[in-house]
């Protein structure tokens, strides 16, 4: 059976859990202290369906039971990007965005935010531009976390790459997709963790 998006709403809040709980149930659980930005006043600039994604993950990274996955700590979840002297640049290093436009769930292990933006888009915020990149995206959170925890499994060898291909390819995200920095990239045999992509200020790392 073909996997498409419409098939994965709601996947935050039915199917995280227990996609967790099969591959990543030994892991330690993420804690973010009390004071973590409340993302109360984000839900409100989403989509229902986007609001209601963001909201489920939310709470489960507040309950202290969430295996950590997506490098989720104090320093990448709910991040201040004024308050750390960052900027938030569109993909056209044009537009600048600010904290109220952008809502950090974790990072990548380089450096790098995953920030949900108000279209509902999970978009990769580069932080040596300070630029959310705009061909490694994923259409809303819910695909975006269904496809980041198959690619933890693979990369921890609980899960085969040929077990979630065609999924990925199928469901067409550029964050899954994109050469060299795509997840269906980095989860094959040649990849390496340092990646080169390009941006309008030349090519630079980014870290995985």
């Amino acid at each position: 059976m073909t996997l498409t998006l419409a098939d994965l709403v709601g996947y935050t809040d039915d199917g995280l859990d227990a996609d967790l709980a099969r591959w990543f149930g030994d892991s330690e659980p993420v804690l973010v202290p009390a004071e973590t930005r409340s993302a109360k006043p984000f839900l409100e600039r989403l989509a229902p369906a986007d609001a209601a994604a963001l909201a489920a993950f939310d709470r489960r990274v507040r309950s202290g039971r969430l295996p950590q996955f997506l490098d989720i700590f104090d320093w990448s979840y709910a991040f201040g990007f004024a308050g750390n002297g960052c900027r938030i640049l569109d993909a056209d290093y044009t537009t600048e965005l600010t904290d109220d436009d952008v809502f950090s769930v974790g990072a990548d292990g380089g450096g790098n935010l995953y920030v949900v933006l108000t279209t509902g888009q999970v978009a990769v915020w580069f932080h040596e531009e300070e630029v959310l990149e705009g061909g490694t995206r994923f259409d809303n959170l819910d695909v975006f976390l269904w496809s980041y925890v198959r690619y933890r499994a693979v990369r921890a060898g609980k899960l085969a790459l040929s077990e979630v291909e065609a999924d990925f390819t199928t469901l067409g995200q550029d964050g899954a997709l994109a050469e060299d920095l795509g997840l269906l990239s980095l989860m094959q045999p040649r990849s390496h963790r340092v990646r080169r992509r390009r941006g309008a200020h030349g090519t630079s790392d980014r870290s995985w």
